[in-house]
């Protein structure tokens, strides 16, 4: 029985195609791991070989940071994971999951013996972690329209939080239909934690925090901070003007009068009398000196 020649070409392809496949083979079953801080994660690795042989297997991680450290060597877990990592098959299993352990995980295997005698997998590890208490930057005072930023941030989160703000314990958000109707001048970042105003008035005054949350536990809040918005003072700063002007005005009159009636001059009087008496009795004395000495 004869074949066509596109079927015998497709078989000739199928085998050179398993022929380039054959050797170490290296899987997972995920990927790309994600679990909570002091949880549990599982770093699948498997592999299949064409013959069964005597393996190298090691585990790598690079930290994020780009540094590369190992984890599984020559039959053995490093010593600083020995009490929470073990090994289970190929794969690693760790217990009480630290921010520390996230990285970038290679599970490398060489067998000597096959075609392809080399593979490696790269399983990437997240370490969840809930929001720490945010802290709020939080003027206690502003001026009426002026600008003014509130700032809120917290760093121990992982994903990064998104952050709200709350006026008197009700969430600012530009995007309500309340706010478009009173014609608000904020604007809040949910990204970097900042309300900006462009002009605040006295009705932004009260009681201001912030809320920090990534959906991994529960949110957290910064205490509540008064910030009082004052109108500029304008009688006020006009008053204390003219006062320094009038102390400047006194002052300067009364330098005048003082120098006319030779306060400042008295002095100068009695050292310049005080020197000619002084240089009178001394051409006396270089006088009767002189006197004698001729005599």
């Amino acid at each position: 029985m004869s074949f066509p020649a596109w079927v015998l070409f497709l078989g000739h392809f199928v085998t050179l195609c398993c022929r380039e496949a054959s050797g170490v083979i290296v899987e997972s079953d995920n990927l790309d791991v994600k679990e909570l801080e002091f949880g549990e994660a599982m770093l699948s690795c498997k592999y299949k070989l064409d013959k069964e042989q005597s393996t190298r297997l090691e585990w790598k991680k690079v930290s994020v940071n780009g540094d590369v450290s190992i984890v599984y060597f020559n039959n053995s877990l490093a010593a600083n994971l020995r009490q929470r990592v073990e090994m289970l098959g190929a794969s690693l299993r760790f217990k009480n999951l630290t921010r520390g352990d996230a990285g970038r995980y290679r599970c490398e295997v060489s067998a000597p013996q096959d075609k392809k005698n080399f593979q490696e997998i790269i399983i990437s590890l997240t370490v969840l972690v809930a929001p720490s208490v945010p802290v709020c930057d939080i003027p206690s005072s502003a001026m009426s329209g002026s600008g003014v930023e509130l700032k809120c941030w917290e760093k121990q989160g992982n994903p990064a939080s998104e952050y709200r703000w709350f006026k008197d314990g009700a969430l600012l958000d530009h995007q309500s239909p309340n706010a478009k109707a009173i014609n608000v001048t904020y604007k809040v970042d949910k990204a970097t934690g900042t309300l900006h105003f462009s002009t605040v008035t006295k009705l932004d005054t009260g009681e201001y925090y912030c809320e920090a949350s990534n959906t991994i536990g529960k949110p957290q809040r910064c205490s509540a901070k008064r910030m009082q918005v004052d109108d500029l003072n304008l009688a006020g700063i006009i008053s204390a003007v003219v006062v320094v002007a009038l102390l400047i005005i006194l002052c300067g009159v009364g330098v005048c009068y003082a120098q006319r009636k030779g306060y400042f001059s008295s002095g100068k009087s009695s050292d310049r009398k005080g020197s000619a008496n002084k240089s009178a009795s001394q051409t006396e004395s270089d006088f009767k000196h002189t006197k004698s000495f001729v005599i």
